[in-house]
């Protein structure tokens, strides 16, 4: 009986998160630009950054500090604050990409530039930080998930989260740095940038105005 409970928590947890993850927000507007800007390597990292990010949110949920988030509003918009500060400030560096002739666009420059280790920090922090997963983790634990589903599951909830988060956007990745897709998009050169930073700005601020 236990397990079929759990099971169906599990089922329930799995559509909930695949109709979370593929929703417009930070992270997949952060593989965006990297999928374009940066390519395939670049966002597929940055894809297992967002996916190792959700074991956080998990963690903090499992033992009650997400409980303590929830109930202290100030706490919260440190958060959200964060967030958007961090958003902003990644849609402003794209903002200030100096304009280049789309011939002069040269994609394994660009990833050059960017490290492994940067990528993955950039899907890392924007998840950890994001106030919309927060949110999802809150519901899910308050709601699905109850005080007495054992740690084995638990476990078993967390792995699936990241396993599942990261595919989602590994996908994302490969289809968007796929050359023909990607072609598209480079012809605009630095004015894929612009438009990036002005997404990323725009979802700052909703996030700054978000409530718990």
């Amino acid at each position: 009986m236990l397990d079929s409970l759990f099971i169906s928590q599990f089922l329930i947890l799995a559509g909930a998160h695949f109709l979370a993850v593929a929703s417009p927000g930070p992270d997949l507007a952060v593989v965006v630009k990297q999928s374009i800007g940066y390519g395939k390597r670049n966002a597929l990292i940055t894809s297992i950054g967002i996916g190792c990010a959700i074991l956080v949110h998990v963690g903090y949920s499992a033992v009650g500090i997400g409980i303590l988030i929830k109930q202290s509003p100030m706490l919260f918009d440190l958060l959200k604050y964060l967030c958007a500060a961090y958003l902003a400030y990644i849609g402003y560096k794209s903002l200030t990409v100096k304009a280049s002739q789309p011939e002069q666009f040269n994609q394994q420059v660009r990833e050059d530039i960017q490290t492994g280790g940067s990528a993955f920090r950039l899907g890392f922090i924007t998840n950890v930080l994001n106030p919309k997963a927060t949110l999802f983790f809150l519901s899910i634990f308050s709601v699905i998930v109850s005080h007495q589903t054992p740690n084995l599951w638990l476990g078993a909830y967390a792995v699936y989260l990241s396993l599942a988060t990261m595919a989602w956007f590994c996908f994302v990745s490969l289809v968007l740095s796929k050359a023909r897709v990607r072609n598209k998009f480079l012809t605009m050169g630095h004015y894929f940038d612009w438009l990036m930073g002005v997404v990323l700005i725009g979802l700052a601020i909703k996030v700054a105005f978000s409530q718990l």
